[in-house]
C-alpha cells in the first residue's frame, strides 16, 4: 500500500535519505524496512523562526514496489494530415498551445520571428558582450520566449484558469528535473531550459506539427471578420480557420499591426521601475536569520509589496543567486531583467522593483496615441535609459540604492552581475517623479520588513519596464475568442492575460481547447 504523510525536518535531515526514511517510518508507525520508497509531493521552506525548517509531503510505499515516476505520459496524436491551426509565437503560451492542439488531434503551424534556442544563444552572447543587438533574436525573441534565457521560474499564484501541476509535469516529461513537480517555488534554470524547449520542439515536429523560425506575422487574413490565415515576413501565405496569437509583451509591432488592421485593443494597467541587486549573503542573512547559509539551504529569496501614494510598489521576478541581463529589443533602448541558473550559485540576488501604473497615470503627451499610450510611455522610458548611459550600447545606468533613496549621485558602484557593464547615473533625477518618488518611499518601507535591505551595498539598475504588457487584446471570458474576429484566440502575456511561464502555458492550453471547440462548431455548421 502507499499513504501520504507530512514531515517537518531540518534542512540537513531533508537531504539525508536514510534519516528521511527513518522519520517517515516513525510517522507512518511502521518499521523502516517495510518502506520500499517514496515520492515527494510537496516541499517548501519555513524560514520564519531562527532555525529554518523543511516542510515535506511524501507519498510513501509500504511493502510494495515504488513506481519510477508518478507523472503519467501524455498521449500525443499524429496530426500531419489534420486541420491546421496557426500559432504565432513559440514562447510558453504558443508551445503549450501547440502541444495541446496535438493532444486534441489538430495540426499546429508555429510561426516564430526569432531563432531556435541554439542559434539564439550566439546572439545573446554578443548582446552580453555589448556587441550589438539582433532585433529578432535576443532575450525576448526566439524559441521558448523571454523565459528561456532569462530564468525559467515556474512559480505562479494563479490557480483560476488551470492546473500549474500539469504544466510542471509536461516540463518534467520533456527533460526538466523532477524537483519542479514538487518544489513550492519550482525553477528549471536558464542553463537547463533550452534543452527542455528543444525536446518540446521535437515532440511537436515528430507528431506532425510545424515550426517556422525567422518568420514574422505581417498580416492576419480575414474574411467577413473571420480568420482565414496569415501572411509572414517570408512572403508565405498560410491558410487556417483559427489562430492562437501568443506573441509576448515585447512584440510591440504586433500591437501596431492589429491597430492598423482595425482589430480592437484595450489599454490596461502595467508596471515600470528598476532592478535592484544585493549581495546574496545579505539576503541570506536577513531571510534566514543567520550570518552563514549552509549547503542544505537554497539561496534565499524575498517577496515585497507596499502601497505608496495609492499605487502598488512591489518586487517582481526575484532571482536569488542570479544575474541581471539586457532585455531590450532594439538598439536605442536599455531594458533589464533577471535570471538564475538551476544551481542559483551567483554571489548576487536581484529583483525587479516596480510601480503600478494605470492607464490614467500615463502622461498627457502620450494620450494622443489612444490605446497605445502606455506602450509609447514604456518606449520613452527605455529610450531615456539609453540616453542616460551616454549612448554606450547596452551599458545600464545605475546608482547605489541608498544614494538613490537620498537623492545623491554615486561616485562609484559596487560589483554587479550585469555583463554589458554599468554607468553611474542619477536615476532619482531623470526617472519620472511618478515612478522615482514611489520607489524611494517604497525602499524605505521595504527596509522595515527586511532590516538591512536599504544599503549602499546594493545597486539600482535601470530600467525594468516589461514586467507586464500595457495593452490587452480583448477576448470573451468563456470562448477565449476575440469579440470581433471569429477564429482569433489571443493568449499569454502579450495578450494581457498572464504573467510568467506557468500562467502563460496554462493560458496557451486553454486557448487551444477553445480552438478545438470552435472548429468543431465550424464543421457542424458546414
Amino acid at each position: 500500500m502507499h499513504t501520504e504523510i507530512q514531515l517537518i525536518l531540518s534542512p540537513e535531515e531533508a537531504e539525508l535519505n536514510e534519516i528521511l526514511m527513518l522519520k517517515a517510518a516513525e510517522k507512518a508507525n511502521v518499521s523502516a524496512n517495510r518502506i520500499s520508497g517514496f515520492h515527494i509531493l510537496k516541499k517548501s521552506i519555513d524560514a520564519r523562526s531562527q532555525f529554518p525548517k523543511i516542510l515535506l509531503s511524501l507519498d510513501i510505499y509500504i511493502d510494495e514496489e515504488v513506481p519510477v515516476t508518478r507523472v503519467v505520459p501524455i498521449d500525443y496524436k499524429q496530426v500531419g494530415d489534420a486541420a491546421p491551426v496557426i500559432v504565432v509565437g513559440a514562447g510558453p503560451a504558443g508551445l503549450f498551445a501547440a502541444l495541446k492542439l496535438i493532444e486534441s488531434g489538430l495540426k499546429p503551424i508555429v510561426i516564430e520571428r526569432g531563432k531556435d534556442v541554439r542559434s539564439r544563444k550566439v546572439d545573446i552572447a554578443q548582446l552580453n558582450r555589448n556587441n550589438g543587438i539582433n532585433v529578432e533574436s535576443n532575450y525576448c525573441f526566439g524559441e521558448g520566449g523571454a523565459g528561456t534565457y532569462s530564468d525559467g521560474k515556474l512559480y505562479t499564484r494563479s490557480k483560476k484558469k488551470g492546473s500549474p501541476q500539469r504544466i510542471y509535469d509536461v516540463f518534467y516529461l520533456h527533460g526538466a528535473s523532477e524537483n519542479i513537480t514538487y518544489e513550492a517555488h519550482p525553477h528549471i534554470g536558464s542553463d537547463k531550459l533550452p534543452l527542455v524547449i528543444e525536446n518540446i520542439r521535437n515532440t511537436i515536429l515528430s507528431h506532425g506539427g510545424e515550426i517556422r523560425f525567422g518568420e514574422k506575422l505581417i498580416e492576419i487574413l480575414l474574411d467577413n471578420n473571420a480568420v482565414k490565415g496569415c501572411r509572414t515576413s517570408g512572403g508565405e501565405t498560410i491558410e487556417a480557420q483559427a489562430m492562437v496569437l501568443a506573441t509576448g509583451h515585447s512584440a510591440h509591432d504586433v500591437y501596431e499591426l492589429l491597430y492598423r488592421q482595425g482589430i480592437r485593443l484595450e489599454a490596461k494597467g502595467f508596471a515600470m521601475g528598476v532592478r535592484v541587486e544585493h549581495p546574496q549573503w545579505l539576503i541570506d542573512n536577513i531571510q534566514y536569520h543567520t550570518k552563514s547559509r549552509n549547503e542544505f539551504l537554497p539561496a534565499a529569496s524575498y517577496n515585497l509589496v507596499e502601497q505608496v501614494d495609492d499605487r502598488g510598489v512591489y518586487s517582481f521576478c526575484m532571482c536569488p543567486g542570479g544575474h541581471i541581463v539586457p532585455a531590450g529589443t532594439s538598439p536605442e533602448e536599455v531594458v533589464v531583467n533577471g535570471m538564475s541558473a538551476s544551481r542559483r550559485n551567483s554571489p548576487y540576488a536581484n529583483s525587479g522593483i516596480v510601480v503600478e501604473i494605470r492607464p490614467e497615470d500615463v502622461p498627457d503627451e502620450f494620450q494622443k496615441d489612444g490605446v497605445l499610450a502606455g506602450l509609447r510611455y514604456q518606449q520613452y522610458i527605455e529610450n531615456l535609459a539609453y540616453t542616460n548611459n551616454g549612448g554606450q550600447g547596452q551599458k545600464a545606468p545605475a546608482q547605489r540604492l541608498a544614494d538613490f533613496v537620498e537623492g545623491r549621485l554615486s561616485a562609484d558602484l559596487p560589483g554587479c552581475s550585469y555583463l554589458p557593464g554599468l554607468i553611474s547615473s542619477p536615476l532619482h533625477f531623470w526617472l519620472p517623479p511618478f515612478i522615482s518618488t514611489r520607489l524611494r518611499k517604497g525602499f524605505k518601507l521595504f527596509d522595515r520588513k527586511m532590516h538591512g535591505y536599504l544599503t549602499n551595498n546594493a545597486v539600482v539598475v535601470g530600467v525594468e519596464t516589461r514586467s507586464s504588457s500595457a495593452v490587452r487584446i480583448p477576448r470573451d471570458k468563456e470562448t477565449f475568442q476575440h469579440p470581433d474576429i471569429a477564429g482569433l484566440f489571443p493568449a499569454g502575456e502579450g495578450a494581457g492575460y498572464s504573467g510568467g511561464i506557468t500562467s502563460s502555458a496554462i493560458d496557451g492550453e486553454n486557448a487551444a481547447l477553445s480552438v478545438v471547440n470552435y472548429l468543431k462548431k465550424q464543421v457542424t455548421i458546414i
